[in-house]
C-alpha cells in the first residue's frame, strides 16, 4: 500500500490489485482498511468509495465521521471526478458516452448510469487487437466501468465476470497479464475544509505496467511510471486540471 496524499482529515492510497477494501465484503485475513488503520495508528477510518478487489488505484479515506459525511455527499452529487485506465478488447471508439442503467448494489433495481470514455491508444496484440481507454464514470454504480465497457462490446481484459475467458487466458499466457486490467488512475476533488481543488494520481503498478509495455503501450500509459513520485496537484481555486 502506497500513501499518495495525506493531511489532517484525508488520506489517499494506491490499492494493489487483489486486496479487498473492507472485511464486510469477504473473509480475507488482511484488508485495505486494516493497513490504513495501522499506518495512521488509529482504530477507525472511513473509506469514502469502493474499488473492486481486482481493481488497483486511488482510494480515499476520511479520518472522522463528519468529513466522511461531507465527502459522501460530494461523491453522491458527482463533485468528485474519478478516472480509470482500462485495457479493453478490440479497437474502441475515439470517444463516447455510455448511458445505460445499472444497479447500485447486487440484485438492486437499475438506475441511470453514465460513463464517458476516450481511447488513449490501440495495439495489434494477439489474439485480438486491444485498446487503452480512459473512462470517467459520472455516476457510482456496481461495477459501472466494467459493465459499461462490456455493454459497448469492449470488455476489460482479465475480467472474469464480464469478459471472455479464452481471451483472458491467451493474454495471460502471451503477455503475463494475470489480473484485471483496470486501474483507478486519479481522483479530483474539492477539499472539504480548505476548499482547494486537489488531483491525486496513482502510478500504475508493475503487474499491469509490465504487460502493457510488452504490448507496446509503454509510451501511452497516463500517469507516473512505477516507482516514480507524482505529488498531488493542488489548484488554488478554479478547475482541476485533467490527466
Amino acid at each position: 500500500m502506497e500513501i499518495l496524499y495525506q493531511d489532517d482529515v484525508l488520506l489517499a492510497v494506491n490499492k494493489p490489485s487483489g486486496l479487498l477494501l473492507h472485511r464486510g465484503w469477504g473473509r480475507d485475513a488482511t484488508v485495505l482498511v486494516d493497513l490504513v488503520r495501522d499506518a495512521l495508528g488509529v482504530s477507525v477510518v472511513y473509506p469514502l468509495h469502493r474499488l473492486d478487489r481486482q481493481t488497483s488505484g486511488v482510494v480515499l479515506f476520511a479520518s472522522n465521521a463528519e468529513i466522511a459525511a461531507r465527502m459522501g455527499r460530494a461523491f453522491e452529487s458527482g463533485a468528485v471526478e474519478k478516472r480509470y485506465l482500462a485495457l479493453v478488447r478490440g479497437v474502441a471508439p475515439d470517444e463516447g458516452r455510455i448511458d445505460h442503467p445499472l444497479p447500485r448494489r447486487e440484485n438492486g433495481p437499475r438506475v441511470p448510469a453514465l460513463t464517458e470514455f476516450r481511447r488513449v491508444a490501440e495495439a495489434p496484440t494477439q489474439p485480438r487487437h486491444c485498446s487503452l481507454v480512459e473512462a470517467t464514470p459520472r455516476t457510482g454504480r456496481l461495477h459501472q466501468v466494467r459493465r459499461h465497457l462490456k455493454h459497448i462490446d469492449h470488455p476489460v481484459i482479465g475480467d472474469a465476470n464480464y469478459g471472455k475467458g479464452a481471451i483472458n487466458r491467451a493474454m495471460a499466457a502471451r503477455y503475463d497479464l494475470h489480473r484485471l486490467a483496470l486501474h483507478a488512475v486519479s481522483l479530483a476533488l474539492r477539499h472539504p475544509l480548505s476548499g482547494r481543488d486537489i488531483t491525486v494520481r496513482a502510478p500504475v503498478s508493475p503487474d499491469l505496467w509490465t504487460p502493457l509495455a510488452r504490448m507496446g503501450f509503454d509510451g501511452r500509459i497516463p500517469g507516473p511510471a512505477p516507482g516514480e513520485r507524482d505529488a498531488p496537484e493542488v489548484v488554488p481555486g478554479g478547475r482541476v486540471s485533467g490527466l
